[in-house]
Order: structure tokens, then sequence, then C-alpha cells
């Protein structure tokens, strides 16, 4: 009989992971896919907190992206610079605070993750949250592919162009934040890049490209957390392991 542990790390998973595959196409659109990587890191030193002070990690990840994002907003509309740049200025320094205070035994947690300890309450506001933002990028994707592909044309057709790339920036501090729980800090860009690239070497309209990505990050999510019940490596690694495999799979398939 299945427990009801892995019924709730399934559901937590493969929900995370396909809304993370769903906002990794939107990325990829910006050309942001590897902003994940930085973001996840940023939330290092919320971890930690969390960690010291005995809260959820991803409520800890979550408070120190949500602080992040608004400085690195902040400095793109001071300073114009791309938002890579800001948040590898952001995300170094934000780094090397976290491991002054990380403690050593709780090293593997916070880089990639661990769903050992769920509870029915983290897994109901973990897959709460994945639909609100996937019900957020949808809302607001045509707009940000349109400001990705000119802000100054997408500014005269009266888009607050400002306006959505702060929400755009919060959504994806959520998903990151939620990610961390099943990733880690290390992992976060590949569960948001893989999916995303999978889709586009599969896809052959902007549909089947856009839920392309989350069903590519939903059945990683899934057949990582099956890899993890047989075998005993982290989820973490199982999933974008999987994730990668699809990948593979997909350029033997992709189409011309």
């Amino acid at each position: 009989m299945i427990s009801e542990k892995i019924i709730l790390a399934t559901l937590m998973t493969v929900s995370i992971g396909a809304v993370a595959g769903y906002l990794g196409t939107l990325m990829l659109s910006k050309r942001m896919s590897l902003v994940g990587g930085p973001l996840g890191h940023l939330t290092l030193p919320g971890i930690t907190l969390a960690l010291i002070y005995g809260f959820d990690v991803s409520i800890g990840a979550f408070l120190i992206l949500i602080l992040a994002i608004l400085v690195i907003w902040l400095f793109e509309k001071r300073t114009k610079l791309p938002l890579e740049t800001l948040t590898a200025v952001v995300f170094s320094s934000s780094v090397a605070v976290a491991f002054l205070f990380l403690p050593s035994e709780e090293v593997e947690l916070a880089l990639i993750g661990n769903i050992s300890q769920l509870t029915l309450l983290t897994t109901v506001l973990s897959v709460s949250l994945s639909i609100l933002a996937f019900l957020i990028v949808r809302k607001i994707y045509k707009k940000m592919v349109f400001i990705a592909i000119s802000e100054d044309l997408a500014k005269s057709e009266g888009i607050k162009v400002d306006k959505y790339n702060l929400v755009y920036l919060l959504t994806v501090a959520l998903v990151i934040g939620l990610g961390i729980r099943i990733v880690g800090s290390l992992l976060t860009a590949a569960i948001v890049s893989i999916p995303a690239a999978t889709s586009k070497n599969l896809s052959i309209n902007m549909k089947q490209y856009v839920y392309g990505g989350a069903i590519a990050g939903g059945l990683a999510s899934l057949i990582g957390i099956t890899i993890y019940q047989v075998f005993p490596i982290p989820a973490g690694p199982a999933i974008i392991i999987s994730s990668a495999g699809l990948f593979l799979l997909s350029t033997i398939f992709k189409k011309n």
C-alpha cells in the first residue's frame, strides 16, 4: 500500500514541478532561464534563518526572496542594468552572508532539498500556492512576451511595464521559494529551465510550448519521486536527473 507520506510528496512535487516548467517557458522566452539559479542561491539566508529558528524553510526562502526581488526591481529602475546582472550582484552578497551562519549539519538540506518531513498542511499550502502561481503567470504571459520583444512598444500600447515586471519577479520568487523544498537552492535553475527546453524541442506552436513545459515539469517530478522511492537517493537530484533524461529524449524526437 502506498504510504500517506509518498502521496503527499507526489502531490506537492508534481504541482511545483508543473508550475515551474510552465513559468520556465516564459523565462526562456525572456532569456532569463538561468536567473533561477542565482535566485535559488538568494534563498540561502532565509533557509539559514529557518533552520536556526525552527520554522518552515519555504517561508524563510520566500520572505528573503521578496526582499531581494524588491531590491533588484528598484535597482533596475534606478540603473537600467539587466536583471541578470543585478541578480548576480545581490545573490553573491547574500550567499556570502548565509554561509557565515548556516549550520554545517544542515548544508545538504539547504543545497539539495528534503521532502522527508512533509505534513498535510504543508502539502495543501504548496499545491494551493502552485495553482495561484500558475494563474498569475497565465494572466501576465502574453504581456510579458510583448514586453520582452520591446519595452518601448509595450509602453506605447499602454502596458505598465514596471508593474508587470514586478508581478513577474514576485511570481518567480514564489515558484523558486516552493521549489526550494524539493530541490534545494542549488538546483532551482534546473526545475524551470530543463522542462522549458524539453517542451521547446517538441512543440510546433506557442500553445504546445507553454503547456508542454508544465507537462514536462510535472512528469519529471513524478518520475523523480518514483526513483526516490526505489533507490536511496535524495528526491531533488532524482527529479533533476529525470528532467534531464526527458530533455535528452526530446532531442531525439525534436521537431524540425
